[in-house]
C-alpha cells in the first residue's frame, strides 16, 4: 500500500486507491496518517502483535511487536511513521510478543522459551540517523528469573518501579503462571521479588496504587487480573507474600482476556474483554458482536457486572486502554474503535456508552454478514496516549498504521467530534 499523503476520512471511509476494496478503509473522526508494512519496518516473518509508546523530550516514539523482533519507530508530529531500527528476538520467533514502558524504557516479553523479559532504554532512539540493529547482549537490561524463560504478557507499575510477568509457563511451576514480579528500579539489572501463584494462570493484569472509595485499600498496591475465567483482585503491596481480595466470573465467561479501570485516579469502574465470548457463541456475545463488559469496583471484595455495551461490527474484542474518559479498542478484524465512556459512573448499565470514533485497518472481511467475522485477524493492540494525538495501530498481517482525530484537543479532553 504506497500513502505517500495522508488519507482524510471522507463520508465514512479513507480510499487510498480508488477501486481497490482491499485499500480502501472504512472509518469514522479517525484519518489516515501513515502506514508501513512489517517487511518496511525490518521484519522477515510478517507477523504482528503488540504496540506501545513513549514521548521523550516532545518526541513520540513507538515500539512494534513482531513474531521475530521489536521494531522501532518515530512519529512525526505530522503523523508520518520513521523505522528507526529493530531489537531481535531473544531466542527463537514467537508471534506472541507484548509491550509495555517503564518510564523511558520499554519492557518487552514473548512465549519463545528462553526469551526472557527485554528492557529498552528508548532514549537510545534520540541520535539514530539510520536505522540500527540493536544487541541483544549489550543494549539491554534482561529479567530471565522465568520457569522457562517465556511470558505471556508483561505489565508495569510506574509509580512503584516493578514489572510483571503474567502467563509464564508452565502452570506446574510453583508460581502456577500467576504474577512473577521484579523490580526495575534499575532497568539494566532487574531482579526477582516475589509471585502470586494463588488463582494460577494470569492472562493479563493492571497494576497500579489504590486510589478509589474502598478506603481499607487506599494507597495499597493492587493488581486487577484477568485470569482465564474470573476477574480477580490481588493485594500485592508485600510482593513476597501477596493475597487475593476476591475472584469474580459473569455470565458468558469464555476467556477473560483483559480489561482496564475508567479512571486510574478513582478507581470505582473498570471494563474487561473475553476473547472468546464471540468466538465460543457464549452469553451476551452469540450474536459475534463483541461485548465490553462494565463492572463496578467500589468494593474490592466484591466487584458486581453492572452492564455491557455491544459494538455495531461482527469481530472479536482483543486489547482495551482507557485514556482521558475514552476506551480505545483492538477489535481484531473490526480495527480500532473508540468508546465515549464518560457517561459509566452516572449510569453504570452502559446505555450512554456511545462509539465515536472508528478505523477498519482489515477491509478484507467489510462484506461479510455483520460488516465482519469472527477470527483472529487485524488489529492485536494500539497505543492511543501520545500528547499529540496520534495513535499506533499494530496489525498481525498488514503493518503498523498511524490514524489521527483532527480534534486533537478535544480527544484530550475526552472528546471527539460527533
Amino acid at each position: 500500500m504506497d500513502l505517500s499523503d495522508p488519507v482524510k476520512c471522507i463520508d465514512g471511509v479513507a480510499t487510498v486507491k480508488a477501486g481497490d476494496p482491499l485499500q480502501t478503509f472504512r472509518c469514522r473522526n479517525l484519518d489516515l496518517q501513515d502506514f508501513k508494512t512489517h517487511a518496511e519496518l525490518g521484519s522477515s516473518t510478517g507477523q504482528g502483535s503488540s504496540s506501545w509508546g513513549i514521548t521523550i523530550d516532545g518526541r513520540e516514539f513507538g515500539a512494534i511487536g513482531q513474531a521475530d523482533g521489536t521494531a522501532f519507530i518515530e512519529i512525526t508530529a505530522d503523523g508520518r511513521i520513521t523505522y528507526l531500527g529493530r531489537l531481535p528476538q531473544q531466542s527463537v520467533p514467537s508471534q506472541w510478543r507484548e509491550i509495555r514502558a517503564y518510564k523511558s524504557s520499554f519492557v518487552i516479553g514473548s512465549e519463545a522459551v528462553n526469551h526472557g523479559i527485554q528492557i529498552f532504554d528508548a532514549r537510545k532512539l534520540l541520535d539514530i540517523t539510520t536505522p540500527k540493529n540493536f544487541s541483544t547482549s549489550s543494549d539491554i537490561g534482561l529479567f530471565n528469573n522465568l520457569p522457562v524463560g517465556r511470558t505471556h504478557n508483561v505489565v508495569v507499575n510506574e509509580e512503584k518501579n516493578y514489572g510483571v510477568s503474567v502467563g509464564a509457563a508452565p502452570r506446574t511451576d510453583k508460581c502456577a503462571a500467576g504474577l512473577i514480579f521484579f523490580d526495575l528500579t534499575d532497568p539494566t539489572s532487574p531482579t526477582p521479588l516475589g509471585c502470586a501463584p494463588q488463582d494460577g494462570y494470569v492472562h493479563d493484569a493492571q497494576c497500579i496504587v489504590y486510589r478509589g472509595p474502598d478506603s481499607r485499600y487506599s494507597g495499597k498496591d493492587i493488581c486487577y487480573g484477568y485470569n482465564e475465567d474470573t476477574l480477580t483482585i490481588y493485594d500485592v503491596t508485600d510482593k513476597s507474600s501477596p493475597t487475593i481480595i476476591s475472584r469474580t466470573t459473569y455470565p458468558g465467561a469464555s476467556y477473560t482476556h483483559q480489561g482496564w479501570v475508567l479512571d486510574r485516579n478513582n478507581q470505582t469502574y473498570l471494563l474487561l474483554d473475553d476473547e472468546y465470548d464471540e468466538k465460543n457463541a457464549a452469553g451476551s456475545a452469540a450474536d459475534g458482536f463483541p461485548v465490553t463488559y462494565i463492572w463496578s469496583i467500589s468494593d474490592l471484595t466484591a466487584p458486581k457486572l453492572t452492564g455491557q455495551y455491544k459494538t455495531s461490527v461482527r469481530g472479536i474484542d482483543h486489547n482495551q486502554y482507557v485514556w482521558n474518559g475514552l476506551s480505545f479498542q483492538s477489535n481484531y478484524g473490526a480495527g480500532i474503535r473508540v468508546l465515549d465512556v464518560s457517561s459509566i459512573p452516572r449510569d453504570p448499565t452502559g446505555k450512554g456508552v456511545r462509539e465515536v470514533a472508528y478505523f477498519d485497518v482489515f477491509p478484507d472481511d467489510d462484506s461479510a454478514p455483520g460488516g465482519g467475522t469472527v477470527e483472529f485477524q487485524g488489529s492485536w493492540s494500539h497505543y492511543a496516549n501520545f500528547p499529540s494525538g496520534n495513535i499506533l495501530v499494530n496489525t498481525i498481517e498488514r503493518g503498523a498504521y498511524v490514524v489521527k482525530n483532527p480534534n486533537v484537543e478535544g480527544q484530550m479532553k475526552g472528546q471527539f467530534a460527533i
